[in-house]
């Protein structure tokens, strides 16, 4: 077994979060589990990426050769292109639909999305209208998550434990809010 994972997104959309509970989930399973994050600007709205590398045997390297990345998961669209390079032939890419416009020259949303329909193996979500539906705008990345579950090699059982171990502190309501995101994404990647 082994997955060979690209998260992206902009800084503040919780590209982190979702390492976090893949990571949880990987480590509770008893599997060899190696990170890597690069950061964008600092500050909220800088491109953030992370290597997340599990596997049932010890893994050397946390970094992802180009062209070998089973599935990329970005929470917007235009940093999932930025990406494709890693992502192998036989991968997935999990997108949010909604971009986050921090540039001047952000191309048109509609160019971008017919960019990633290129992609063989794809799936495209409206994160941000689902998030909104199950009552919380915050959780966008929980659906994101979801709706790549499928294309994971760990029970969805074991990601939502993981929701519950990472924002437990956080309280029954934070947790409920991401558990639901999390379901409506899984759900809405057999759309």
């Amino acid at each position: 077994m082994k997955n060979d994972i690209v998260l992206s997104g902009v800084g503040g959309q919780g590209i982190l979060s979702i390492a976090a509970i893949i990571g949880l989930a990987a480590v509770r399973k008893g599997l060899f589990l190696k990170q890597a994050e690069v950061h964008g600007m600092s500050q909220r709205g800088g491109d953030v990426q992370s290597h997340l590398r599990i596997s049932d045997k010890p893994v050397a390297s946390d970094l992802i050769p180009y062209g070998a990345a089973d599935l990329i998961i970005s929470v917007e669209p235009m940093e999932s292109l930025r990406y494709l390079p890693w992502l192998s032939g036989k991968g997935w890419l999990v997108t949010n639909s909604t971009p986050f416009i921090n540039i001047e020259d952000y191309p048109p949303v509609e160019e971008v999305l017919e960019e990633v329909r290129k992609v063989k193996n794809h799936r495209i979500i409206d994160a941000d209208s689902i998030a909104r539906d199950t009552g919380s705008i915050r959780s966008g990345n929980m659906v994101v998550l979801g709706a790549a579950s499928p294309f994971i090699d760990i029970l969805f059982e074991d990601l939502e434990d993981a929701v519950r171990q990472l924002f437990g502190k956080k309280g029954p309501g934070i947790v409920d809010a991401n558990l639901k995101a999390l379901r409506a994404g899984k759900d809405a990647s057999f759309e």
